[in-house]
């Protein structure tokens, strides 16, 4: 139907992608497909950067993925040898920042999740709506797919 735009099923948004882009002087005019392509380029491209972050983490035996995880696989990996510069800075920024915030009278590092107890919620809160069994979760993965849960602290 003329007039009507097509929805994508993308994870990061066109139009902020085409507004990034148009940010640059060079830019002119950008057709419709491309912020789209860029979407899910950039979405292939965390796929991977976090697949092989998650792989060291739990090489290491630990459940979160810090900083250090992924530096480590910046530096391991040939793939993402362009952000070796941003992964120095980032490191650099974080050792400077460490004084400051909730961690300020720890050691600089979390317990292993051996050592920390495990909290007793009240019965209302394990209460959540559960979908029916014949209704599938159509997020768009496949089921065969592990799930990575990204956790940023602040």
């Amino acid at each position: 139907m003329p007039g009507q735009k097509k929805k994508y099923n993308v994870r990061f948004p066109p139009g902020r992608i085409k507004k990034i882009m148009q940010k640059d002087t060079e830019v002119g005019r950008i057709a419709t497909a491309v912020p789209v392509i860029i979407s899910r380029a950039l979405e292939m491209f965390l796929r991977s950067l976090l697949t092989k972050s998650s792989l060291i983490t739990q090489s290491k035996h630990s459940r979160i993925m810090s900083s250090s995880h992924v530096k480590q696989c910046i530096e391991s990996e040939k793939l993402f040898d362009f952000l070796r510069d941003l992964a120095e800075h980032a490191a650099s920024t974080a050792r400077q920042g460490r004084t400051k915030g909730k961690w300020a009278g720890t050691s600089g590092h979390r317990k292993r999740w051996q050592d920390v107890p495990a909290k007793t919620r009240p019965p209302e809160a394990d209460e959540r709506p559960k979908r029916p069994a014949s209704q599938p979760a159509d997020d768009g993965h496949s089921s065969s797919e592990p799930e990575l849960f990204i956790c940023l602290d602040a």
